[in-house]
């Protein structure tokens, strides 16, 4: 069952459209990992734990794909990406001291 795209595209510019539809895609791929991680979880099956957690690996690449691509398409999200991230290390460096 596919999703319904959360937004309206009427009054969207294409550079929105395809901002948008790559943080749908991402959303997806999320998605697809937790799903495919929980029923690997659920599963005493060796062998479809272990096809389970290689597909959630490959919804990972999905990921780092569509992440790419909205961040060579948004220059605003790859600063404030960046900007996270260093927060993150800001706050780990003042816990370990």
């Amino acid at each position: 069952m596919l999703s319904k795209i959360p937004f309206n595209m009427d009054n969207l510019t294409k550079e929105d459209i395809n901002r948008q539809i790559l943080r749908v895609g991402l959303i997806a791929e999320l998605d697809a990992i937790n799903l495919y991680e929980q029923l690997a979880s659920l599963t005493d099956d060796e062998k479809i734990k272990k096809i389970f957690l290689d597909i959630a690996r490959e919804e990972k690449t999905h990921v780092g794909e569509f992440l790419t691509l909205l961040l060579i398409n948004d220059e605003e999200q790859e600063d404030e990406l960046e900007e996270g991230k260093q927060e993150v290390e800001e706050l780990l460096e003042e816990e370990e001291e």
